[in-house]
């Protein structure tokens, strides 16, 4: 009896009537007194069903609202630990520091801890095909979190991280269960994002001592990584979008490094003087701006004064 009615109610709903819920209600009304001398019997047990019905709708709402509220935290936990690590990269190292890629990487790692921490607790909420249905909500986290971290193997490597290795550090620490499943759609678009904070760790740095040598290090690491996903785009979605973005990336990247070279063949110096020398050209140039843009509030400033006396 009461699979029949959940046809006719399946039935009834699913017509291109706008009227369909009253359909379904007047149908099954129809049917339990025709086949039932006990209609007043059966008819609560219609009630349950769209009570469950409701019950499923508002578990689906509350679960959605605590991945969107948990892809927040986590993509803007991803986002300072990215900043720490451009600070930290570009910080004058110290004399008896042979690799200080791996310093700053480690204290990435230190704070990309917390985001583990949000990605165990969300494991009873991503059980089963439950990632799939909520893949929007975790997704944009999820690549944060992989833009931060392929930063931070960037710096202590210089290679790209592997996809196990992005997979370990969302296990336990036995490495038996996961926290949430990585797709391969979310490992490539979160690579692609790091080919924009290259972008910046290599402009950055360009002044610095061996800021050259680096900056075309990362120009042909980000022209490989280009090259490489541009076989992929056809086969994962918004990936085309942003290999335009990569591209933009390399483009600044080689536009920077060619004119520091355009500029360094001017002079027949050892490299080492040649940094001194492009690091406080651009010191200068940056101390212009600033006074010059102190000038302009400064002048702004007696105008309105002036404006205000008269």
């Amino acid at each position: 009896m009461s699979l029949t009615v959940v046809l006719v109610v399946g039935w009834a709903l699913w017509t291109d009537n706008r009227n369909g819920f009253h359909l379904a209600r007047r149908h099954v009304i129809h049917f339990l007194m025709a086949t039932s001398t006990t209609a007043s019997v059966a008819l609560p047990t219609v009630t349950h069903l769209f009570d469950d019905f409701r019950a499923d709708l508002d578990d689906h709402n509350d679960r959605r609202e605590r991945l969107i509220k948990a892809s927040r935290d986590i993509t803007n936990l991803s986002k300072k630990t990215i900043f720490l690590l451009h600070r930290l990269a570009l910080e004058q190292p110290a004399a008896d520091d042979q690799n200080p890629g791996k310093r700053a990487a480690q204290q990435g790692y230190e704070k990309l801890r917390e985001v583990q921490n949000i990605y165990s607790k969300l494991q009873s909420e991503l059980v089963g095909d439950r990632f799939w249905r909520y893949q929007r909500q975790v997704s944009p986290g999820l690549q944060e979190y992989i833009e931060a971290l392929s930063f931070a193997h960037y710096l202590e490597h210089g290679t790209l991280i592997p996809f196990d290795e992005v997979q370990k550090t969302l296990m336990d620490s036995e490495g038996v269960e996961q926290y949430v499943p990585l797709s391969v759609s979310d490992y490539l678009l979160g690579l692609s994002d790091l080919t924009g904070e290259l972008m910046r760790f290599a402009i950055s740095g360009i002044s610095r001592r061996g800021g050259r040598a680096k900056a075309v290090e990362v120009c042909a690491f980000v022209r490989g990584c280009k090259a490489d996903f541009e076989r992929m785009s056809p086969y994962i979605r918004d990936l085309r979008k942003k290999q335009i973005v990569t591209a933009q990336s390399l483009e600044k990247i080689e536009d920077a490094a060619y004119a520091i070279a355009v500029r360094s063949s001017e002079y027949d110096l050892p490299p080492e003087l040649l940094d001194d020398i492009v690091a406080q050209s651009i010191s200068n140039y940056g101390g212009v701006l600033r006074q010059s843009a102190g000038h302009r509030k400064t002048g702004d400033l007696s105008d309105d004064e002036d404006g205000d006396m008269m």
